[in-house]
């Protein structure tokens, strides 16, 4: 995978084990591809590329939505939740607290599509387990 317009005429005709890619490339300075996953197409995923890897990342909710006086445990959870979640890490990135894995742009389609399934997968599975911490 060397750029994004290749990856998104690829996962275009692509489907992983029942799952199909709906792919929407945003143009900027950096491209980016919006991908959604079918059957988790609830939060989408936001791929950029760079000469070494791809970075899948997944927007969960702001840090303003955080409950008052909830950061410091939200935190130790996630770190505690990091381990255990295949291909996928949290992070927070400005306001935002997100989901993300990366791999290599030679990787292969089939592993970027188990990337995009188990990232989407794994959002999908976090919100409901965080929602104690979101106001």
């Amino acid at each position: 995978m060397n750029c994004i317009k290749e990856l998104t005429l690829k996962l275009a005709e692509a489907n992983y084990q029942g799952h199909r890619f709906n792919c929407l490339p945003i143009e900027g300075e950096q491209p980016v591809l919006r991908v959604e996953v079918s059957e988790l197409d609830d939060l989408p995923i936001f791929v950029t590329a760079s000469e070494t890897q791809l970075l899948c990342i997944v927007y969960l909710f702001k840090d303003s939505e955080v409950a008052e006086g909830r950061h410091d445990e939200l935190n130790q959870y996630l770190l505690e939740l990091n381990v255990p979640m295949p291909l996928s890490s949290f992070a927070k990135i400005d306001e935002y607290y997100v989901v993300f894995g990366s791999m290599a742009t030679d990787s292969t389609l089939e592993n970027v599509m188990l990337e995009l399934v188990t990232l989407a997968q794994n959002a999908n599975s976090a919100l409901p387990a965080l929602e104690e911490f979101i106001s």
